[in-house]
C-alpha cells in the first residue's frame, strides 16, 4: 500500500522490474475483462471482472468487489486507486482466464507500469492494457479503416500501439501488461473488437460495473 506520492512512485519503479514480456504460452480459450467505477460520493470503488469464451464471446463468469478509496486521483498513479479492488474481484473467479484485458494503460506509462501491469504482477496473470485515451507518448494518425495501427513512441522506444478498432472512430491504445507481447496483444484485442470500439471483454465488464454503480445496495453493503 502506497503511503504517499513519493512512496507510490518508488513502488512503481520497484514493481516494474517484475513485469515480464513473453508470448502467451498456449492458445487462448478464455479472455477476461476488468473495469472499475466509483460511488457518487467518491468514497468507494467497485470492480467488475467478466470472463468470456474465445472466440465465441459467451459469458462464462462474472464477479465484483467493493472497497473504500484510499488513494487520491493522480495521473500516472491510477493503479493505486484501482488495482487493489480489481485484484480482489479477480481472485473471486473460479477459473483463471488465459489473458485479461484491463481498461487502462499497461507499459504506455512514464514508469512502464500502468494499471494492467500492476494487476498482472499482483495476480501473476497475463494482462493487456487497453485504454480509451493516451497518457503519454507520440504517434502519427492511423488510417480510418478497422485494423489500421501505428506505434506509440516515447523517444526511440515503442511503448504501445494506437489501434483503429472500428472504422472511422477514435483509436484505442494497446500496450503490454504482464506476461504478454505487444504484437500478439494487438492481434488479440482487434479480434475481440467485434462490433464496437472496445473489445468485448472490457465492454462486458464496463456494462456490468455500470449496473453495479447504479445499484444503491452495492454502496450500502458492509465493506469487503
Amino acid at each position: 500500500m502506497a503511503r504517499n506520492y513519493r512512496h507510490a512512485i518508488e513502488l512503481q519503479k520497484k514493481l516494474s522490474s517484475l513485469r515480464r514480456r513473453v508470448r502467451l504460452p498456449k492458445p487462448v480459450r478464455t479472455v477476461g475483462g476488468a473495469d472499475v467505477a466509483f460511488s457518487p460520493d467518491g468514497r468507494y470503488c467497485v470492480a467488475a471482472v467478466v470472463v468470456l469464451s474465445y472466440p465465441g464471446f459467451e459469458e462464462l463468469e462474472r464477479v465484483h468487489s467493493r472497497m473504500r478509496v484510499t488513494f487520491p486521483y493522480i495521473p500516472g498513479l491510477l493503479s493505486f486507486r484501482e488495482a487493489p479492488v480489481m485484484v480482489a474481484a479477480a481472485k473471486k473467479l473460479s477459473c483463471q482466464p488465459d489473458v485479461m484485458l484491463v481498461d487502462g494503460q499497461g507499459m504506455a506509462h512514464p514508469r512502464r507500469f500502468g494499471l494492467a501491469c500492476h494487476v498482472g504482477v499482483e495476480l501473476g496473470w497475463p494482462t493487456i492494457g487497453c485504454a480509451k485515451s493516451r497518457l503519454m507518448g507520440t504517434h502519427r494518425q492511423p488510417g480510418q479503416r478497422k485494423g489500421c495501427r501505428c506505434r506509440l513512441m516515447d523517444g526511440d522506444e515503442v511503448i504501445g500501439t494506437v489501434l483503429r478498432s472500428r472504422e472511422a472512430i477514435k483509436c484505442i491504445y494497446v500496450s503490454e501488461g504482464h506476461l504478454t507481447e505487444l504484437d500478439q496483444a494487438v492481434r488479440l484485442v482487434l479480434r475481440c473488437c467485434v462490433r464496437y470500439r472496445l473489445p468485448e471483454p472490457i465492454r462486458s465488464a464496463h456494462n456490468f460495473v455500470t449496473q453495479l454503480r447504479a445499484n444503491r445496495k452495492v454502496w450500502n453493503q458492509n465493506e469487503l
